[in-house]
């Protein structure tokens, strides 16, 4: 039997969809919450059941816009410790499943609503994604070079840190309130707010020199060669984080031009610098500089792939890639758990369940009879 999670016992009714809030009630779910999923149908004909964000839950079919839809709900969110929903501003309440709503039946229950721009404000109903998130927040303007527009990163961040990890810790605080007050409460995750709010380097800096960071080259990324990217030999890449002179100098005697040590931000020669380490780092393949630099303390680190961070060590032996038995028996990897905890260790309990595979159980364990399921299921409300 696995041990149990830190959240044992809390159950999640999560209405979401997509990466945001299912990433959300995946870290629940990892952590032992039982996380009931709810969908229309419909969407499945989307494509964009992403099941790597799936594992560790129930999956069911319900339309909210029936009242039979409705009524199921209710039957699950009035024992429910959380319900998580991440549709545009007033869905919910023209759907009548909002907080007000749930909150009349479950005083207790924890209502999270994930959207990009947040239930109130000039932006509250325009769409958007990851991308305009980190527009409006100006993250996006200082990712990338210097001399091009901004580059879009392959990591959804606005997504799972802005929205699906901020849910989270939000939900986690509205717990261990409600031990204390003994009421649930409603939280307001706006994806751009929590990108916003993760700018104190940045903001720092732009109110000691008052000019806004540089895309790609401000202090921590590129300016300088001791904070940059260099290519290698073989069109590889290693990154450089040597903030502290300590770790520059010794790359500076490894690299053999110890007459750098002292000129790590040297305005006058930055640019000479960065250049000559350019050229040094294209004389060696990826594979040679690992083996020369990876016993030094001087924070170089190989740029790997995906496939090879699945394959590593590192990520070996700290659990993070696991192996997952899907339904059909066939083996395949998955992420592991990050968080990790000594007495109560999240995991993988169960694969990502498939679409609406737990409708039927569920609705029988809420008291429905095969003849009730089987006439809703003629009436599209499952």
């Amino acid at each position: 039997m696995p041990q149990p999670g830190a959240l044992d016992g809390i159950k999640v009714v999560d209405l979401s969809r997509l990466l945001p809030g299912p990433y959300c009630s995946m870290i629940l779910a990892d952590h032992g919450a039982r996380v009931i999923a709810i969908e229309d149908k419909r969407f499945a004909a989307d494509g964009l059941y992403l099941e790597t964000v799936n594992r560790n839950k129930e999956h069911m079919t319900l339309d909210l816009k029936t009242p039979e839809g409705k009524d199921i709900f209710f039957a699950l969110a009035k024992d429910a410790d959380v319900v998580l929903e991440g549709f545009r501003p007033g869905v919910t309440k023209r759907l009548g499943v909002d907080y007000e709503a749930v909150s009349a039946v479950n005083p207790g229950v924890v209502y999270c609503s994930v959207t990009g721009y947040g239930q109130e404000g000039p932006l509250r109903d325009v769409a958007g994604h990851d991308a305009n998130y980190l527009s409006y927040s100006g993250v996006l303007d200082i990712i990338g070079e210097a001399d091009r527009p901004p580059s879009i990163p392959g990591v959804q961040f606005a997504d799972m840190a802005g929205g699906g990890m901020s849910a989270a810790i939000g939900i986690l605080l509205a717990l261990v309130a409600r031990q204390k007050t003994g009421r649930g409460q409603y939280i307001d995750i706006s994806m751009t707010d929590n990108m916003f709010a993760m700018h104190p380097v940045g903001l720092m800096f732009y109110q000691v020199l008052g000019v806004n960071p540089p895309r790609g080259e401000s202090m921590l990324a590129h300016r300088y060669a001791c904070y940059s990217t260099y290519a290698t030999a073989d069109g590889r890449a290693v990154s450089v984080g040597a903030v502290e002179n300590r770790f520059w100098k010794r790359l500076c005697e490894l690299l053999g031009v110890p007459e750098y040590a002292s000129l790590q931000y040297d305005e006058g020669r930055r640019l000479e610098i960065k250049q000559r380490l350019a050229e040094i780092f294209a004389t060696k393949t990826l594979a040679e500089w690992e083996k020369l630099l990876a016993a030094e303390d001087c924070c170089v680190a190989p740029v790997k792939t995906l496939a090879e961070a699945l394959e590593s060590d590192l990520f070996q032996q700290r659990d993070m890639v696991v192996e997952m038995t899907k339904k059909d028996g066939a083996k395949t990897k998955a992420l592991g758990v990050p968080v990790k905890l000594s007495d109560t260790p999240g995991g993988l309990r169960t694969p990502p369940a498939a679409f609406g595979e737990h409708t039927k159980p569920l609705l029988a364990e809420l008291g429905y009879s095969e003849a009730q399921i089987q006439e809703l299921e003629k009436k599209g409300v499952i």
